[in-house]
């Protein structure tokens, strides 16, 4: 076995970049699929910068909710940014080939991106505990000094966290270059290596735990209690529930299922599912979030309804 490895770190070269081989040629076609997604980034952009101006501009909205909401708008454009431009590239490029130093920063941006999702989302369900079950103390618990924290916290692990998950992926001895998808991930990289990648599967592990389990059930956790309080209270604190809660358990179920979807494709075969269903699952977790959350909280939630009515239209 020790023999075998080093035969096979003597063949391995090093990699300069590496094939994307997902895509394929769709000839004139291609230049329709760049519309749309041109179309769909300047649509990401323009709605979530404008609910970030709208919160930031308007103190009567510089609440809890509000700025951890503006926190996951931030997050919205910079992982759709870190998929989008290179997708467009390679969407017209004749050959499908990436950096090795650009596939790693892709890398960094897409994992970072769901790593400060689900907490944001993880912290957002525990603001909206507070704010239904201990309605005279929430302004005790949440603080202006604590909302600082969470959102810090919510951006400083995961940027951490997942530059130690690249730099392991980077030591890497590759034995290969080509990645079937059509944007660069971690466990892409992993699956090339010929070298023991023993730590990187612990570490994965351990990162999905705390980054998506352990957020997913402390929003379970909250909204059992949410739901408890709803069931015994009054029909206002329902109707107050449905309205602020709503938004974000969508918001939870589409980033979700995005992610679930790319763990499964990462780990299992699934050359049985066409290729094009596999390309638009993989970039749902980079689409559908970036695109649906600013309209699902700027159309539900009256405050930001009523600025946005007042002052843009």
């Amino acid at each position: 076995m020790t023999a075998l490895k080093v035969k096979m770190r003597m063949n391995s070269t090093q990699v300069s970049y590496f094939t994307l081989s997902a895509y394929f040629d769709t000839g004139p076609i291609k230049y329709i699929y760049f519309t749309i997604l041109t179309f769909l980034y300047i649509l990401i952009l323009c709605a979530n910068v404008l609910l970030i101006v709208i919160i930031c501009m308007n103190r009567s909205l510089h609440e809890p909710m509000y700025l951890f909401l503006c926190s996951l708008f931030v997050n919205e454009l910079y992982g759709s940014t870190g998929l989008f431009p290179f997708l467009l590239l390679q969407i017209l490029s004749d050959i499908h080939t990436v950096s090795v130093p650009f596939c790693f920063l892709q890398i960094y941006c897409v994992h970072s991106y769901v790593c400060v999702q689900f907490l944001n989302l993880a912290v957002m369900s525990y603001d909206r505990y507070l704010a239904i079950c201990y309605p005279l103390q929430y302004n005790l618990h949440m603080t202006t000094k604590k909302v600082t924290r969470f959102i810090a916290g919510t951006w400083l692990f995961p940027f951490l966290a997942i530059g130690f998950l690249v730099s392991l992926s980077f030591s890497l001895q590759l034995c290969g270059n080509i990645i079937d998808k059509v944007f660069c991930m971690n466990y892409s990289i992993v699956k090339l290596a010929c070298s023991d990648t023993s730590v990187n599967n612990i570490y994965g592990l351990i990162y999905t735990v705390i980054i998506i389990i352990i957020p997913l059930i402390l929003i379970l956790f909250s909204y059992m209690k949410i739901l408890k309080v709803c069931f015994s209270g009054s029909k206002q604190t329902r109707q107050k529930a449905v309205s602020t809660c709503t938004p974000h358990l969508v918001s939870l179920i589409i980033v979700s299922f995005g992610a679930c979807f790319e763990i499964l494709q990462s780990r299992f075969n699934m050359s049985s599912v066409p290729n094009m269903l596999r390309i638009f699952l993989s970039l749902y977790f980079l689409t559908c979030p970036p695109l649906f959350n600013p309209v699902l909280y700027g159309l539900n939630l009256s405050k930001i309804r009523n600025i946005y009515i007042r002052h843009v239209l």
